[in-house]
């Protein structure tokens, strides 16, 4: 186990390191500069700025400075956000995001799986018919089209919640339900899929010939065992929230990471796009990293040590 950790943790800075590359290599050969704006900034002041900020150096001596502030954990100063560097952005947005996404995690796993499960004991009636048109709808309409539609029918309509900003737990639910309803999903159509090849499996008819109750059979040896493929689906799950976060905190206005990165490309906020880029990455890698140790431990039939048994 341990070896197989150190192995994984030695990819992820390899993969790291060719990501803060060819992040650094783009931002340099975006057109226009950190410093354009509709106001011209005068040579002068340009010049001055390039100089404070290291911007007129060569350009190997930025990129050996930038990996040596990366591998610090550094990813200096704001260039819009005056007195602010990109940590302490970082610090201060991403615990918005971290509550929003855990929110929409626990929604899409535990109504996913509780939709799959539902569509695969009542196969071919009317609880697998509804699960799955509310799998289809799911899947078919964007997170910022429900957004809207949640905004309107739930804050506007019936007033029942916040429109907008995140200031109590209830600011949270519309944003995490926008945000977790396609991956929820997903998770519904695999859940059933898996839990029907389960169901029909021969260890559960051995099972039930033995005289073990329906419910028994089901929670202790179909859903334990179909539930799987939904685990090793959490790596794509939390890029799929990450991803969908940059959208929906913005229309949702929460102070959060992704609303910090999308609205840094407006700004050509460079520093701040570099870095939240690099942090969404190794938040991604070592959840990848997570999921495939839980899902060793999980199921005995994968070694992750990659020893074999005599």
């Amino acid at each position: 186990m341990l070896k197989y950790i150190l192995k994984r943790l030695v990819y992820i800075v390899i993969s790291l390191f060719f990501i803060v590359t060819i992040t650094f290599f783009l931002m340099q050969a975006a057109p226009g500069g950190p410093f354009t704006s509709e106001r011209k900034v005068p040579p002068k002041i340009e010049e001055q700025l390039n100089e404070a900020y290291g911007l007129n150096e060569p350009l190997y001596i930025q990129y050996k400075d930038y990996l040596v502030n990366v591998a610090k954990w550094d990813f200096g100063p704001s260039f819009k956000q005056k007195g602010q560097s990109v940590n302490s952005i970082i610090n201060r947005s991403f615990p918005y995001s971290f509550i929003l996404g855990l929110e929409a995690i626990f929604l899409a796993l535990s109504v996913g799986v509780f939709l799959g499960v539902l569509a695969a004991l009542y196969h071919n009636k009317f609880g697998d018919y509804a699960a799955m048109i509310f799998a289809v709808l799911g899947i078919s309409v964007p997170s910022f089209i429900l957004a809207t539609i949640l905004q309107y029918v739930f804050a506007f309509k019936l007033q029942m919640l916040p429109v907008a900003r995140f200031d109590t737990f209830a600011h949270s639910i519309l944003p995490a339900i926008a945000l977790a309803t396609t991956p929820l999903a997903f998770i519904a159509r695999l859940m059933r899929s898996s839990m029907l090849d389960v169901l029909n499996s021969d260890y559960i008819k051995t099972a039930k010939a033995k005289g073990l109750s329906g419910r028994v059979t089901i929670y202790r040896h179909g859903i334990r065992n179909a539930i799987l493929p939904v685990i090793s689906y959490i790596g794509p799950l939390v890029i799929a929230i990450l991803t969908g976060s940059f959208i929906i905190e913005r229309i949702f206005a929460i102070p959060g990471l992704g609303n910090e990165f999308v609205e840094s490309i407006t700004n050509r906020d460079y520093t701040v796009i570099m870095g939240t880029t690099v942090f969404f990455s190794v938040l991604l890698l070592v959840s990848i990293l997570i999921v495939d140790i839980i899902y060793g431990l999980i199921d005995p039939r994968i070694k992750i040590t990659g020893k074999k048994e005599d």
